[in-house]
């Protein structure tokens, strides 16, 4: 009486190097292979009972010349938590162009200024970057915001009041200190305004 033996315990046993007569080529980044090696029709037969079995070999066969390519590729290891780590395989960029799923989307009908700009030949302004050379810090900063360009009136050591700046009439007060004034006061304004612009809202 004999036992078949189980299909897990038989690719267990077989060994991980496989042969063929036409090498097979790669595209890791896909992980897939191209296997241009001829193959016997009447083993793929729907008509053969053993169609499967030859099936899972071929895969099986395939896969492991997978396997075996991804274990060459750079392994970086992490540490998940205290008691268990990672294994990470770096896979290479894919090489095989992939067909788009959907057609590619229809130009969009210019606008009536488009059309406008093109006869009157109207170039579109170029986007300002938001970054300028601050010569004071010797590098470039945002206009605006954090880490914006210096203001020159609080940090330059010598500053020409104008005798006839209704703000300032007797030049006692510091330039500087008025200009930070300004700017609270400005805050404080907008502030108050949100506040109520937000009681109307309600």
């Amino acid at each position: 009486m004999s036992t078949e033996v189980p299909a897990a315990s038989k690719y267990a046993d077989l060994p991980v190097t496989v042969e063929k007569n036409i090498p097979v080529t790669y595209d890791l980044g896909l992980l897939s292979v191209f296997d241009s090696n001829p193959i016997n029709g009447d083993n793929f037969d729907s008509s053969n009972s053993k169609r499967e079995q030859h099936i899972k070999d071929l895969t099986r066969d395939n896969t492991q010349l997978l396997i075996n390519q991804l274990l060459q590729q750079p392994i970086q290891t992490t540490t998940d938590s205290a008691k268990s780590t990672i294994s990470l395989i770096q896979l290479p960029q894919p090489v095989t162009e992939l067909p788009r799923e959907k057609a590619l989307p229809k130009p969009k009908a210019p606008t009536k200024w488009e059309l406008f700009a093109a006869k009157k030949g109207i170039q579109k302004k170029r986007k300002e970057g938001k970054l300028v050379y601050d010569e004071h810090k010797g590098e470039w900063v945002n206009k605006w915001g954090y880490n914006k360009k210096s203001d020159v009136l609080a940090e330059d050591w010598l500053v020409e009041i104008d005798d006839k700046d209704a703000k300032n009439p007797d030049g006692l007060i510091d330039p500087r200190s008025l200009k930070r004034a300004e700017r609270k006061k400005l805050i404080k304004k907008n502030e108050l305004q949100h506040k109520r612009n937000l009681q109307n809202s309600k």
